[in-house]
């Protein structure tokens, strides 16, 4: 390194958070300027954080050592111990849009999760140097709830709204490579984590995916939020939901990438979390199985989807729900919704960079990265007689740059 050369540090407070901050920091990868060393903060979901880093393959500092140094750029999606860190920061969602309200506040004092001073603001001062938004309507919503940091606000998209696109031409590719044939059926069931979360009406809804989805046609995979695995540990929820279901449904892991199996899936049962919202994007219908409006901001596109998708009942059979969701959906319905997840769509790459430059001081000379596709994922339900299934990425399928 020489005495031009610009340190970056990345805080993965969370899996989540990791997954959030990877369309960022790999930007910075082929500018031969730049260093990215990452750090695990202190969180309360934070297991499974450190695999996240070592996955990276990047040099990892240790909190204590991190809070010590000084960095000429700060990269975080969450919020917790940032005040002890020391450069110029940039702050980036750790979802699609800001769809739920903050758990402080009372009725019409609840600010907008990660919009407002508690989560920006430590003693009187504005933590992040630049906060880098999806859409304008968060401009206007931080402008609500947290006004003094609306000189730092930028909106640059979203890069995980453009990966999903960039993927979706190459569906029938994700299709099979997953492993699945062209007759079968798809169903991705979301859960965000927390109170309201689909995750707290498993007890009534995986016995039903068992018994009431044909398992010749039909392939389960569930996913949940890796906070509910941090809190909860990985390995019981697999056996509760193998125990409840039979096999009949496949968890993904809390490292694992979900978006492929979204581009993939035929229809979508989920809730308020960022992956419902992002089924909008696809061709699959969605219904919600559990959605508590009072948790939600409602200008945000989460409650319009609400208002669109139908709800799971509890008496007729689910394949005839899904039939019949499939049958009354309307795509001009959910493109609108999709629409209001980046205001940027195919920009983030060019407009983060941009961005992440500004802070460091430098210019754009250096290589431009190839995009980052979604990589083909492992196959969960392999063809082969006795072939086992990878837990690896497969190759990548490109997709075009935004412009």
């Amino acid at each position: 390194m020489t005495g031009e050369d610009k340190e970056v540090l990345v805080v993965v407070h969370s899996v989540v958070y990791g997954q959030r901050l990877r369309d960022a920091h790999a930007l910075l990868d082929a500018d031969p300027r730049v260093r990215v060393r990452f750090t695990v903060a202190p969180h309360t979901f934070n297991r499974g954080a450190a695999e996240h880093v070592r996955r990276l393959d990047g040099t990892v500092l240790p909190w204590a050592e991190a809070v010590r140094e000084r960095f000429d750029l700060v990269l975080a999606a969450g919020s917790q111990g940032l005040e002890q860190v020391r450069g110029p920061m940039v702050r980036l969602p750790h979802g699609a849009r800001h769809i739920k309200l903050s758990q402080t506040g009372v009725g019409a004092g609840r600010t907008v999760s990660g919009l407002g001073p508690e989560y920006l603001v430590w003693q009187g001062r504005l933590v992040p140097a630049a906060y880098a938004l999806a859409h304008e309507d968060d401009r206007t919503e931080l402008g609500r709830g947290c006004p003094e940091a609306l000189p730092i606000a930028e909106v640059v998209g979203d890069g995980c709204h453009d990966r999903i696109a960039a993927a979706l031409p190459h569906r029938e590719r994700y299709r099979t490579a997953l492993g699945l044939r062209p007759d079968e059926r798809l169903v991705l069931v979301c859960s965000t984590w927390g109170s309201g979360a689909l995750f707290t009406r498993f007890d009534g809804l995986l016995p039903r995916l068992a018994a009431e989805l044909p398992r010749r046609d039909h392939r389960v995979v569930l996913l949940v939020h890796p906070n509910v695995s941090a809190a909860h540990g990985a390995r019981p929820l697999r056996s509760r939901v193998a125990t409840a279901t039979g096999g009949a449904v496949t968890v993904l892991g809390p490292q694992d990438d979900w978006r492929p199996l979204l581009v993939a899936a035929d229809a979508v049962i989920g809730d308020h979390g960022s992956v419902t919202l992002y089924g909008t994007m696809t061709d699959a219908p969605i219904m919600l199985a559990e959605y508590p409006h009072h948790a939600v901001n409602p200008r945000s596109p989460g409650a319009l989807l609400a208002r669109t998708a139908p709800t799971l009942g509890p008496a007729r059979p689910l394949s005839v729900q899904l039939d019949d969701a499939a049958r009354k959906y309307h795509r001009a319905d959910y493109a609108a919704i999709a629409a209001r997840i980046s205001s940027e769509p195919g920009r983030f790459d060019r407009r983060m960079r941009r961005l992440l430059h500004r802070v460091l001081g430098l210019d754009e000379s250096a290589p431009v990265p190839a995009p980052t596709a979604l990589p083909l994922p492992a196959p969960l339900w392999p063809r082969a007689r006795g072939e086992l299934p990878r837990r690896a990425g497969g190759p990548a399928v490109a997709g075009p740059r935004g412009r």
